[in-house]
């Protein structure tokens, strides 16, 4: 099979727009508790009526304020209630959303806000307004900061403006009406302004909340959304929600607080990258290393991998049965009490999530189901569903899309989800569209024979060996980094006789392992050349190896003494490694993998 199309649940859009999901959610069921806001260490109900209520007065704000039909108005900060707030307020005033991302640099703020001809910006902190006004254009007129009590500020500066303005402005916006502007995170070049219209969100969201309709629909149904709102995929599940009717909150310091949040609010479900669930197993892991019992967990996560991969053959024998039963007590219902004790499914997306890791999460009662999408298709394409799973797939198309799988292995998407194109920039449109309307994906995958998805890696990453054998460098990478003490890697290979590795260290993992080594007062770079640490290392690479042939596995491979961040420029919003920046900063390391 090389094309596959799943019919749409929600059709095309002919009227309305994205205001409409909170307006009338307002009028038909005013008192239905749909946000939770945080209130010390605890959590404010808000209804439909009252979120209606705010955004309206603070659009009035952005009106008073001079903000117009189409004009582009951006926000900078992290994932927290106002976020949302503003984002349909902007709607409701006319304007554009132009999100950035709270760690952006001044450079970036500056491309953005010039690129889109921004006229007001809403911040964070007054740090945020501090490093923006570095750059600020003349265009920019406004910056308004969240943590000076913004949405009052707003509602004060808006209080004569007329609910009848509110009204003319959002009842003229229709589906092809652009709704936001969404920067790549620009891995390579300047970043891409992506176009997408009301109606892609409607489209998106509208599929994806009746096709996971047992997640989205369930009774008494909440998600805890702490990815960035700046990242579609964070959006997509902010809007889900609020068309759902799911009870939604917000963790806007998800290394700090998470744990917390997810005890006090317990989500039924939960939408993340792959990275938080690593960290969960991972920590898990550790936690039992620590306090004598790896040897049990490592057994438990093998018991559950087993029964997860029994379920698929619907064939689970009663001594798996009876050992899943144990390790239920004894580890998988820590796990889902680390997870707010509700939860019992998740979403994945923005990058794969690994075989493993999607069995013994399922084995251990939470489901994940794995999605695949771009900022171009609105977030998610495809999406595994309860019903229709398979564990190491992205899953088949969302209802109303279809994929395709081209002669050279690139995975083409048609549909409503797909952008109008990226702003201003007739070149690059004319790259990712091709004659009949597919957009080009940049990603190789193959299509299985009941229309799942498999990714296989990157178009442009593939490496190719001095021996011209093709190495897509995910596969290794998503292994790899599923060991507790490996935090992130970087495959390389091209022109060179065998493929090699970096190897980067998790150092919340590597702390229980200095103490049980007892290997304390060793400074990292100590640490990256102990023989005990390199084993330990080699054992996950080859690990790793068993998922390619001999000629694509790993031969050699350097453990670095620092990590991958996003401060530091190696890795985008959403944890992917910007290859070409870690190649260049330790180049040295990777010629030294070669030539020794």
């Amino acid at each position: 099979m090389n094309e596959v199309t799943t019919p749409a649940l929600v059709p095309s859009a002919t009227a309305g727009n994205l205001t409409n999901l909170i307006a009338e959610r307002a009028w038909f069921e005013p008192e239905r508790i749909t946000m939770s806001r945080p209130l010390g260490d605890g959590w404010q109900s808000v209804t439909a009526r009252e979120v209606d209520e705010e955004v309206r007065a603070t659009a009035k704000g952005l009106i008073a304020a001079g903000i117009q039909i189409g004009d582009r108005v951006a926000i900078m900060a992290r994932t927290r209630y106002e976020w949302t707030i503003l984002d349909f307020a902007i709607w409701y005033a006319g304007a554009v959303v132009v999100p950035i991302y709270d760690t952006s640099s001044a450079e970036q703020i500056d491309w953005i806000l010039n690129d889109s001809s921004t006229v007001g910006i809403i911040v964070e902190t007054p740090a945020l307004r501090e490093l923006v006004q570095t750059v600020q254009p003349a265009h920019t007129k406004h910056v308004w900061v969240m943590t000076e009590d913004v949405l009052t500020v707003l509602r004060n500066a808006g209080a004569q403006v007329s609910d009848d303005e509110i009204e003319r402005r959002r009842t003229a916006l229709g589906p092809d009406t652009l709704a936001t502007l969404i920067y790549t995170s620009g891995t390579t070049g300047k970043p891409k302004g992506v176009s997408l219209t009301h109606g892609n969100f409607l489209a998106e969201c509208g599929n994806v909340v009746q096709g996971a309709s047992d997640l989205f629909l369930k009774p008494g149904g909440s998600t805890l959304l702490f990815l960035p709102v700046a990242h579609v995929f964070g959006r997509m599940v902010q809007i889900g929600a609020i068309n759902s009717g799911l009870h939604l909150a917000h963790c806007s310091d998800p290394l700090g607080r998470l744990p917390i949040d997810l005890a006090s609010f317990k989500p039924t479900f939960v939408l993340a990258v792959p990275r938080i669930f690593e960290k969960i197993y991972n920590g898990a892991e550790a936690r039992a290393e620590a306090a004598g019992k790896g040897k049990i967990f490592r057994k438990a996560a093998d018991v559950a991998i087993a029964y997860s991969e029994a379920l698929d053959k619907k064939r689970i024998s009663p001594v798996l049965k009876l050992k899943h039963g144990l390790f239920d007590k004894l580890v998988y219902s820590k796990i889902r009490a680390g997870m707010g004790g509700r939860v019992e499914a998740a979403i994945s997306g923005g990058a794969p999530l690994g075989v493993r890791l999607g069995h013994f999460y399922r084995g251990a009662g939470v489901t994940i189901l794995e999605g695949y999408g771009l900022t171009e298709t609105t977030a998610g394409a495809t999406l595994n569903l309860t019903g229709a799973h398979r564990v190491g797939s992205v899953g088949r198309p969302i209802p109303g899309t279809s994929i395709k799988i081209a002669e050279d292995g690139e995975v083409l998407i048609r549909g409503a989800i797909v952008m109008r194109g990226y702003w201003q920039n007739d070149a690059a449109n004319a790259e990712v569209f091709d004659s009949e309307g597919w957009f080009k994906s940049g990603d190789l995958g193959k299509l299985d024979d009941e229309g799942f998805l498999y990714i296989v890696g990157r178009k442009k990453e593939l490496i190719v060996t001095a021996g011209g054998k093709n190495v897509a460098p995910a596969v290794l990478e998503d292994r790899l980094r599923a060991h507790p003490l490996v935090s992130q890697c970087l495959v390389v290979g091209d022109n060179q006789p065998f493929i090699a590795a970096l190897v980067t260290i998790d150092q919340d993992s590597l702390k229980g392992w200095v103490t049980n080594h007892k290997k304390e007062g060793a400074s990292m770079a100590d640490l990256a050349n102990d023989p005990d640490l390199i084993a330990v290392i080699q054992t996950a690479v080859d690990d790793a190896n068993k998922a390619v042939s001999k000629a694509e596995s790993i031969r050699k491979f350097t453990i670095l003494t620092t990590d991958f961040t996003i401060a530091g420029g190696h890795l985008t919003q959403k944890l992917s490694i910007k290859r070409h920046v870690v190649a260049k900063e330790f180049a040295k390391e990777i010629d030294q993998l070669f030539t020794k």
